[in-house]
């Protein structure tokens, strides 16, 4: 770890964006979090030596006394809307959250000298891909708000590197999955819409069925196949941007996958290998704008940042967010 200074976490009581603070601050490093809590949980904040402040990214006298009383090294950015639906519902509110919102944050980072941006981005800014394995220079057409406003983003990552020096990492995640394998802290959203805690919430009653949209589609099995990649490969893949960036390394684009691919099928197979249980099923209609198959090709990130995902097996995934669900918080953070 190159540089030891302290890192502003946005969006930190997050799903994906807790379990990298948690392993930053495994590793010794300092860590404040800035979440407005929105979807976030205070219970999903577990170490001791990490403070937690409620707010908003946008709000720059909040941000910039964070600065001059930490003199941040580097800023992991999480923060955003993520719900694909309502982004088409409500574009304003992904476009200001998502993109307006941390460009307040960036103009602080341009006043205190911070030049150093790991980003939380998405393979939502392919859109509908042209072949697969994605691979980074695959055009980026996101077909959503959603996946524009992160794509926008990007861009605007791009410009102030050209203009005042700015580094980013930007992380393209597919399908994030699984939770801290001790059950500690987990995926815990409202709604849930990712595949396999809906899976698990069909096992339990929590849901009365799994919903399946499309089993004619040309693949194997008929169901729609997709890349997951655990929380815990993503948190570490977000620890070697940071340690890239200190260490002076160049800007970055990159995938974050297995490059496996998993049907919805299998999914649900290794769903009631883990857990003993039938999961009750109902099979619909496709849905418009489901890919047949989402697929990373993953080399990039293992050639620049020496990372590679260190869960493959989907079971890992699920018997990590059964950990989870079967803990001590049956899969929700208390209030």
């Amino acid at each position: 770890m190159p540089n030891q200074a302290p890192i502003l976490v946005t969006g930190g009581a997050g799903y994906i964006g807790s379990h990298t603070v948690r392993l930053l601050a495994s590793q010794g490093r300092k860590v404040v979090v800035l979440d407005n809590l929105v979807y976030g949980h205070r219970g999903a904040i577990v170490d001791d030596g990490v403070e937690l402040v409620v707010g908003e990214v946008g709000d720059q006298d909040l941000v910039r006394s964070l600065f001059a009383k930490h003199g941040f090294a580097a800023v992991v950015h999480f923060a955003a809307y993520a719900y694909v639906g309502e982004s088409v519902t409500d574009p304003l509110k992904y476009y200001q959250n998502n993109t307006a919102e941390p460009i307040k944050l960036l103009q602080v980072m341009q006043e205190v000298g911070c030049r150093n941006f790991v980003f939380s981005s998405t393979c939502a800014t392919y859109g509908v891909p042209e072949a697969v394995p994605i691979v980074e220079s695959n055009p980026q057409n996101p077909i959503n708000p959603y996946g524009r406003s992160k794509l926008m983003l990007e861009w605007v990552l791009a410009d102030c590197e050209r203009a005042w020096g700015l580094r980013s990492a930007c992380l393209r995640y597919f399908n994030a999955s699984g939770c801290s394998p001790d059950g500690r802290i987990g995926e815990d959203h409202d709604p849930e819409t990712h595949l396999i805690p809906r899976v698990l919430m069909a096992v339990t009653g929590e849901i009365p069925h799994l919903d399946v949209f499309g089993t004619d589609y040309p693949t194997p099995d008929g169901t729609c196949i997709r890349d997951y990649i655990h929380v815990g490969d993503l948190a570490d893949a977000h620890a070697r941007a940071l340690d890239h960036l200190a260490g002076g390394g160049d800007s970055v684009r990159c995938n974050l996958g297995t490059g496996v691919g998993v049907s919805v099928k299998e999914i649900i197979d290794a769903v009631e290998a883990v857990t003993g249980r039938k999961v009750p099923v109902k099979y619909g209609e496709r849905r418009e704008g489901d890919p047949p198959q989402l697929l990373a090709d993953p080399r990039l990130a293992k050639e620049v940042l020496g990372w590679e995902a260190q869960h493959k097996d989907v079971r890992d995934m699920v018997e990590s967010a059964w950990a989870w669900v079967d803990g001590p918080h049956k899969g929700h953070f208390p209030e």
